[in-house]
């Protein structure tokens, strides 16, 4: 439908509530309010890839964990991932790689209990565009507060785990190049040990609550639901892998588009394209092409690719997702939660089993090799697959780096279930907060992270308004992200 953008009343949610970092959700509206447009904006820039350039490698992983203050350990283990290659080093040890993946269990378990539990909950317990002043984690202390405890037991679990592996629950250390930097001691084991079975039983909980709101509102099913492909690592007999494996893309029917690909080849599968309008970049799989090779990462595209899940509790719940999805994909963009929560009880039972291993109190922590030119580490971050690039001088300072963030690969997918709910729910009818946050839920299924995300590639977007007192646009001025500039009011 083409009309003159002039003619056209804009809308803007700004900022993108319960969500991590800042973002837009605009809309070009006729005076039929049936819209024409429909856009979400990274609207923040960060650096990150430039200011680490000279920098010495094994500062990085200590570094880009600032990226982010709900994601840090992610960024930590890509980043250590792909150091671990700068220094010679592909295999651990056995217990630095047992002490890496129960860092990492504990980032996934208090990552998506913050999500669902104080982000997310509160529109699906209570409904979409039920009372703005109760539809927040306030309202859901108050009516359900068993529930709101549990995710805050859960959370602050995750975090313990995070604390006692590395010091910190926030911006910690960790790792070293080649290895960690400290072991586990028999104290700290027992201690994490002390409450697991609590743990595990709030774990299970979760998946049955959102397994049953799912399941039993119809109107969850079809709402921003895409039918699209999905990319994810999975381990070597197609099992669910969220610290190493290989590469796995399916298309929506569940054929692979390519499996068990050594993720350091990641740049002959993946491109990534800048449009003027945001400071996320929009990647696609280079086999399929720009139009058809978007895709989805994350808890659904881990759940709909992956063939099984080694902990018994969680396989359990994930044969109940397949069998919702009638043995196929689950496209329901909502069904994000679900997937969520069956991955926070495969993370407790992992950090159970990980716990009564023996070889997690070894002391033998550290590889040493050759050092090379070039690293890559990618690690399934509870958002989805995160790419951490780096090249290095003969001094070891990096001279180059590149991060594809879980966010970023959601771009095109969080675009267009904007688009759908748009048109279904807003288009033709009077605008409220109740619809708009409409909006706001999409996005919010795929939790994005909008501070790791936002870096483009050459000159940035810009946009600068100029609004008079009586709250007119004046003049709008566009820089392209060629570098064009003009006057587009």
């Amino acid at each position: 439908m083409e009309q003159n953008k002039s003619n056209l009343r804009r809308i803007a949610v700004d900022p993108v509530s319960r969500v991590e970092g800042h973002g837009k959700i605009t809309l070009l509206l006729d005076a039929a309010n049936h819209v024409h447009e429909a856009r979400f904006h990274t609207v923040e820039f960060r650096g990150f890839e430039k200011f680490i350039q000279g920098r010495p490698y094994w500062e990085v992983p200590y570094f880009v964990q600032r990226l982010c203050g709900i994601c840090p350990v992610s960024h930590h283990l890509a980043a250590a991932k792909a150091v671990d290659q700068l220094v010679g080093v592909d295999e651990l040890t056995p217990t630095a790689t047992k002490l890496r993946k129960l860092l990492h269990f504990g980032q996934t378990m208090q990552s998506h209990a913050l999500h669902f539990f104080h982000l997310s909950s509160p529109d699906l317990l209570f409904g979409f565009g039920s009372n703005l002043k109760h539809r927040n984690i306030i309202g859901v202390i108050e009516d359900f507060p068993d529930l709101a405890l549990k995710g805050v037991r859960l959370r602050k679990y995750g975090q313990q785990v995070i604390k006692v592996i590395s010091g910190k629950r926030i911006h910690g250390a960790a790792t070293v190049p080649g290895g960690m930097n400290k072991a586990l001691t028999i104290e700290q084991r027992d201690y994490l040990l002390s409450n697991i079975n609590d743990i595990l039983a709030w774990s299970q909980d979760a998946v049955d609550l959102n397994e049953k709101i799912h399941t039993s509102h119809l109107e969850n099913h079809s709402f921003a639901r895409l039918t699209t492909n999905y990319l994810s690592m999975v381990g070597s007999k197609g099992e669910l892998e969220l610290y190493h494996g290989g590469l796995r893309a399916s298309r929506p029917d569940g054929s692979k588009i390519f499996d068990q690909l050594d993720y350091r080849g990641y740049t002959d599968i993946i491109r990534e394209e800048v449009r003027s309008w945001s400071y996320m970049k929009f990647p696609y799989l280079t086999e399929l092409g720009r139009d058809d090779g978007w895709y989805r990462v994350g808890s659904l595209a881990r759940m709909n690719n992956c063939d099984f899940i080694t902990t018994p509790l969680a396989e359990a719940a994930r044969q109940r997702f397949k069998t919702f999805g009638n043995g196929g994909f689950v496209h329901d963009t909502l069904a994000y939660h679900w997937a969520r929560m069956i991955e926070v009880l495969h993370s407790a039972e992992s950090i159970h089993d990980l716990l009564l291993d023996p070889e997690i109190l070894g002391t033998d922590l550290v590889v040493k090799g050759e050092k090379r030119e070039e690293g890559i580490g990618v690690i399934e971050a509870p958002r989805g697959t995160l790419f951490h690039h780096y090249k290095v001088n003969e001094d070891g300072t990096i001279k180059k780096a590149n991060l594809i963030v879980s966010t970023t690969s959601n771009n095109q997918a969080m675009n267009e279930s904007v688009r759908s709910v748009a048109n279904e729910y807003l288009d033709g009818n009077e605008i409220t907060e109740g619809l708009l946050n409409h909006l706001e839920v999409a996005i919010r299924a795929y939790d994005p992270c909008l501070s790791c995300a936002t870096h483009a590639l050459g000159k940035m977007p810009l946009q600068i308004e100029l609004i008079g007192a009586d709250g007119i646009s004046i003049d709008r001025i566009e820089k392209a992200s060629n570098g064009t500039i003009k006057h587009t009011l």
